[in-house]
């Protein structure tokens, strides 16, 4: 049975994964000071809990649809490094991301196709064990990939979702909306850490993060309002 995504689990996670997160967030402290200038949309809690599913799930194929400058792009490929396998198949109708990915972390680990997902489904690997989405925020998108794109992926596989609680509660008539409601009907549970929508939730992981040393801000931000659950 696949494990439940919740606090606990999480928690366990940072301290599984301390010493490797610790390695990896300064690496990635790197890309976002001079020379690098990279323009990070994660928060760190959001970015740290999707290097940690990564790294405990250790997916051979992962799909994200949008990538705009690459951060998550890089915290993802972060992630496959760390593990030793894994490819990361991206897609986005930008290609900023391109020029911003170190090759080291690219190479033989990573597949960008530029474009709107919703014109390139056949090039999605359906084999997919991994799925992070942040692109389009309208409604209408994700009514696309509830109907088109999540049916051909395997159920139980984790799904990180972004911009869903910058409030206490989801916009109407956006993606996050169409999202919960599609879980609720389900019965499928989601975690977040969002500031907004669960304030004890993320105190409580930025306790874990301080007993662990890992307090220390990579990037200014106190919206993190990504969702993340298992594919029903």
């Amino acid at each position: 049975m696949d494990q439940q995504i919740d606090f606990d689990h999480i928690s366990h996670l940072y301290r599984t994964y301390a010493e490797d997160l610790d390695r990896a967030r300064e690496r990635q402290r790197e890309l976002l000071g001079p020379p690098a200038s990279m323009k990070a949309q994660l928060d760190d809690i959001e970015a740290e809990i999707t290097y940690l599913l990564l790294r405990e799930t250790r997916p051979e194929t992962v799909v994200e649809i949008g990538t705009f400058h690459g951060w998550s792009t890089t915290w993802i490929l972060r992630a496959l490094h760390d593990n030793g396998t894994g490819h990361l198949y991206s897609y986005d109708i930008v290609d900023h991301v391109v020029r911003e990915v170190p090759q080291q972390l690219a190479a033989g680990h990573w597949t960008f196709t530029q474009g709107d997902a919703r014109e390139n489904l056949p090039k999605i690997p359906d084999t997919a064990d991994f799925l992070f989405i942040d692109a389009a925020h309208s409604a209408r998108f994700a009514r696309w990939y509830i109907q088109h794109l999540l049916p051909r992926m395997t159920p139980g596989i984790p799904v990180c979702v972004h911009d869903v609680f910058h409030g206490r509660r989801a916009l109407p008539f956006t993606e996050g909306a169409v999202v919960l409601r599609w879980l609720a009907e389900r019965r499928q549970p989601y975690f977040t850490a969002s500031r907004a929508r669960e304030t004890e939730i993320h105190d409580r992981l930025g306790d874990v993060k301080r007993s662990l040393a890992l307090g220390r801000p990579l990037r200014d931000s106190r919206d993190n309002p990504m969702i993340f659950f298992r594919l029903p």
